[in-house]
């Protein structure tokens, strides 16, 4: 298993897979340095303005060549090491990391080599003597601070300039900053700096996993995963957000942080408001919530699935809150509902349609093959959920649209049972009144709508499951399908949040040794393979982001509801 937990320091991972930081940073150091790119060298990596790799961090022993090193980390610090001696990294805040050497010096690049107008400009500061790269890329300033030792600029063979450090035991510390700040003075030890991060990640770990038990061995790591990916509002994030990774999808997605606001939600019920909430705060006029949301980034070419309803379905016995800001919740659903009902639906038709495979979240599926205009099931079940839980929460405040909602909600299963539903289960429905392939999973999510849905409908979904499921848990596509890819993304491979939709829907539809099954297949996935954006459904091989925070949300959440069916909380 990978993240092996230690008692007093948590999890250990690798830089190559699972990025070094800490909670509200925008920062990070790994190998990773671009979609599928990971370097030998550990990098400064910047979220700011997208990702970028801003420094090349390169240990070296007396002369410019590279040492050769073994590099881990837990939450709290990150080592290089070697016999020559070693380097060790620590966060101190949000904007500073501090890195202290022994027997080892270290050489800092710039990441990106080619001029002009890409890169960082190096220059010595005259006010401090500060080594200092101005980043074309962030934006941002990236001033080098010795504490103890030296950092001096140096020029190589080619001409290029870079920082060597050196100075037996040294120390520097490296900030982003803006266009000016005063010189760094640290206000707290090397060591304290260590201690702060470990108990604040502690105490994270404590509030969203208490539960954890030998059984749960991964807890650790997905909560590493999630603190470490939260940054603070910035840019256009408006809220203290959990990127989906601190590697290339380094955005916030319009469904993919509702599922981190489940895992967030039994102990941290704010944080998880927070995740539910800011895609609500840049609804555009229309009633759509952005695709997705970054630094410097607000996209509404696509959409996502309405998933907020069953979201806050689960959400809602856990937020204590007062009329007023379910009021605010619920005129925000009702506007998303709105779009789906005002600006999705082909005139004189009941069912909404999705313009395009992206809008779905399953962007590739074999369901939007030749035509990404699509009725589908899930969008229809999904938006008649979100309407049914609109009008329970309208009760409570007596608000007089809640008949309306309902009608509504009942409009659409009835259209969605008597034009989508075949003998051979559900069907998307293209523009041209064609039928896609019945192989893709997304068929089966209605699931989740089990009790507003006929028996026998949903009876014969959970027959159909059987033909998904994998030795690693539930793929996206039938194995025997022509069309299945095992690196397909949609096409095939495991994902977390069906997995997630499809147990809660077999669970509550009282197929429960079933969802069991399922759940413990997608545990016991992520307890080998870490938390892979998405997982080879035959060999259980994690594929693409290989740090992807709705994954390590999914496993804890199914993990918290195993555990407390074994041992209920007192």
């Amino acid at each position: 298993m990978r993240g092996n937990s230690a008692a007093t320091i948590g999890p250990r991972f690798e830089l190559s897979e699972v990025p070094f930081s800490t909670q509200g940073s925008w920062l990070n150091l790994s190998q990773v340095v671009g979609p599928h790119t990971t370097s030998e060298f550990v990098h400064l990596v910047s979220h700011v303005q997208g990702m970028n790799a801003v420094l090349r961090l390169v240990p070296t022993a007396g002369t410019a060549q590279p040492v050769s090193c073994s590099v881990s980390a837990t939450p709290s610090l990150s080592m290089w090491s070697s016999p020559r001696g070693d380097i060790r990294a620590v966060f101190d805040g949000p904007k500073v990391i501090r890195l202290r050497g022994n027997g080892l010096r270290l050489e800092i690049y710039d990441a990106v080599a080619d001029r002009p107008f890409t890169g960082s400009y190096l220059f010595l500061d005259p006010v401090n003597d500060c080594p200092t790269f101005n980043s074309y890329e962030t934006g941002l300033r990236y001033r080098i601070t010795a504490l103890h030792g030296a950092a001096e600029i140096v020029h190589g063979p080619d001409g290029r300039a870079n920082v060597a450090v050196s100075g037996g035991d040294w120390e520097i510390a490296i900030e982003e900053i803006g266009t000016a700040s005063p010189p760094f003075r640290p206000s707290r030890a090397f060591a304290a700096c260590e201690t702060g991060n470990r108990d604040a990640f502690r105490t994270y770990l404590e509030s969203i996993a208490p539960w954890r038990t030998a059984e749960t061995p991964a807890a650790e790591l997905a909560a590493y995963v999630l603190w470490s990916a939260t940054v603070s509002p910035a840019g256009f994030v408006t809220r203290e957000a959990i990127l989906m990774s601190k590697h290339w999808m380094d955005r916030v997605w319009s469904w993919d942080n509702c599922f981190n606001a489940l895992a967030l939600a039994p102990g941290l019920p704010a944080a998880a408001l927070d995740q539910f909430m800011m895609t609500f705060d840049l609804q555009d006029p229309s009633g759509a919530l952005p695709d997705m949301v970054g630094h410097s980034v607000v996209s509404y070419g696509y959409v996502k699935p309405p998933v907020q309803g069953w979201t806050l379905r689960a959400l809602r016995p856990l937020l204590e809150l007062e009329p007023s800001q379910w009021s605010v919740i619920l005129n925000g659903l009702e506007r998303q509902s709105r779009f789906w009902l005002d600006f999705r639906r082909r005139p004189g038709q009941a069912l909404p349609y999705y313009q395009h495979g992206n809008d779905s979240g399953w962007d590739n599926s074999t369901v939007f093959d030749g035509d990404g205009v699509v009725e589908s099931a899930d969008l229809a079940v999904l938006l008649a959920i979100q309407l049914d839980v609109m009008a329970e929460i309208g009760d409570d405040l007596a608000d007089a649209r809640c008949d309306g909602w309902r009608l509504q909600r009942d409009a659409l299963l009835t259209a969605v049972v008597d034009e989508l539903w075949t003998d051979k289960g559900f069907a998307a429905r293209r523009s041209d009144g064609s039928r896609p392939s019945d192989g893709s999973l997304l068929n089966l999510i209605p699931l989740v709508a089990h009790d507003l849905l006929p028996q026998a409908v949903s009876e014969a979904m959970a027959v159909r499951v059987e033909a998904f499921l994998t030795d690693h848990g539930l793929a996206t596509e039938t194995v025997d399908s022509p069309d299945y890819q095992s690196d397909g993304y949609w096409r095939g491979p495991v994902w977390g949040p069906p997995t997630v939709l499809i147990e809660d829907g077999l669970r509550s539809a009282g197929y429960v040794e079933l969802a069991d099954d399922i759940s413990q297949r997608f545990r016991l996935l992520c307890e080998a393979e870490g938390f892979a954006e998405n997982f080879d459904a035959l060999t259980g091989r994690g594929l693409r982001d290989l740090a992807y925070t709705w994954t390590a949300s999914c496993y804890l959440h199914l993990a918290r509801a195993a555990t407390l069916r074994q041992t209920p909380l007192v």
